[in-house]
């Protein structure tokens, strides 16, 4: 059987089994409790954590989890940083601590640690990118701020929460999408994989455009894989055509310039195809052009 520690990860287990948190299993119902240990802690003691960056609790699953906890208590312990002797800060586990309030509980049991801002931030992030219903852009703004605010590179995020770099730098992109297709994929009106296909493309109404048609058409994320390659085809602009000119040609392509008083457009390629274009201004131009190509 597969331990379900180790399953959540190298980052929440690591923060968790920190031996400098000395974590027991003795229980107390005293709001005094010791650092360290797990306690059973009054509610009204307990305070949100500022830095909470879930900012969408479905109310429905709240309560089946407040029914849960009616029937079977709470197996997992959240975790709290102690602010007084009667005071305590959530650092995660406010899913558990909301249904709790629900449920009518007056206690819940807790991990009690030490924590500065910047470790509880940080511990309340990863423990929130750990959860598997968490939504793309929630996860994207919880790698933003971990390695904005805890100042990460993306390869010390990618090992912090056990993910391939390249995973993180594309939850990352995402955040560079529109704020309208960022809420489209906040409510499942677009995949992943939709979404990682137009950040392929870096017109913002074309995004839009076409994130209208995923939704309006049902397309798929193959279908518009698809549509994105045409239209990159399509708008990409075609190479330039090397000129190879020899000494010989510029010469009398610059003598016809002087003789005709007009812009002349001398185009060969490898093979020796090609053509010559003769610019002119105005009616006058072109039959003065003409009148000097019939008596030459």
């Amino acid at each position: 059987m597969v331990n379900k520690k180790r399953a959540l990860g190298r980052g929440l287990s690591a923060l968790l089994e920190n031996a400098n948190t000395d974590i027991t299993t003795r229980f107390t119902s005293d709001d005094n409790a010791p650092l360290g240990s797990i306690a059973e802690i009054n509610i009204s003691a307990i305070e949100a954590n500022p830095f909470q960056p879930r900012s969408l609790f479905e109310e429905e699953a709240l309560v089946e989890l407040s029914e849960s906890i009616k029937t079977y208590g709470i197996i997992q312990p959240v975790t709290l940083r102690k602010m007084g002797n009667d005071s305590f800060q959530l650092i995660s586990g406010e899913r558990r601590f909301r249904a709790s309030q629900i449920a009518g509980l007056t206690k819940i049991p807790a991990y009690i640690r030490i924590a500065d801002d910047q470790t509880m931030l940080e511990m309340a992030l990863v423990e929130n990118i750990q959860r598997e219903n968490l939504d793309a852009i929630e996860i994207a703004i919880s790698y933003k701020r971990l390695m904005e605010e805890c100042n990460l590179t993306q390869e010390s995020l990618s090992q912090k929460v056990s993910k391939k770099r390249s995973t993180v730098t594309n939850y990352l992109r995402l955040l560079k999408l529109p704020a309208e297709i960022q809420l489209g994929i906040r409510k499942n009106l677009v995949s992943m994989g939709h979404a990682r296909a137009l950040v392929a493309i870096d017109d913002f109404d074309i995004q839009l455009s076409l994130f209208e048609r995923i939704i309006n058409e049902q397309l798929s994320v193959r279908q518009t894989e698809e549509l994105i390659r045409e239209k990159n085809t399509h708008s990409r602009p075609k190479p330039a055509i090397k000129n190879y000119l020899t000494n010989d040609l510029e010469h009398r392509r610059n003598y016809l310039s002087e003789r005709f008083s007009n812009k002349i457009d001398l185009k060969r390629s490898r093979s020796g195809s090609g053509k010559l274009v003769i610019n002119f201004k105005s009616d006058e131009d072109l039959n003065l052009i003409l009148s000097l190509l019939e008596n030459s």
